[in-house]
């Protein structure tokens, strides 16, 4: 099962700055093969989803970027800043918090994945 773009759309930054947190540098296509990877391809994330989610933590602060050549191809890695880095386990809290919620709001028993 896939999920769908609505639900990641709203953990999407989290699990970017989480990626970036435990990769320390990762250029765009490197992150969402390796959250495809890691979720055995539940979730996907599109290029049109991922690039204005990483603009946006750019202009937030939270993430650096920096541009390499390979060969003559540019490349773009991105980076937690230290700003981002102080962020990311309340981004993680909070997420975690939100689940917990949803969980009791649906009346969802805790279930192996």
């Amino acid at each position: 099962m896939i999920y769908s773009s609505e639900l990641i759309k709203g953990t999407l930054k989290t699990i970017i700055l989480k990626q970036l947190e435990n990769n320390k540098r990762m250029y765009g296509y490197e992150i969402t093969q390796r959250v495809k990877e890691l979720t055995f391809d539940r979730i996907q994330i599109t290029e049109g989803a991922l690039y204005p989610t990483l603009h946006t933590l750019e202009a937030e602060g939270l993430v650096t970027t920096e541009t390499e050549y390979i060969g003559k191809r540019m490349r773009k890695y991105y980076s937690l800043s230290p700003e981002g880095k102080s962020k990311i386990d309340e981004k993680v809290s909070e997420l975690a918090d939100f689940m917990n919620t949803m969980r009791f709001l649906l009346d969802i028993k805790t279930q192996a994945v």
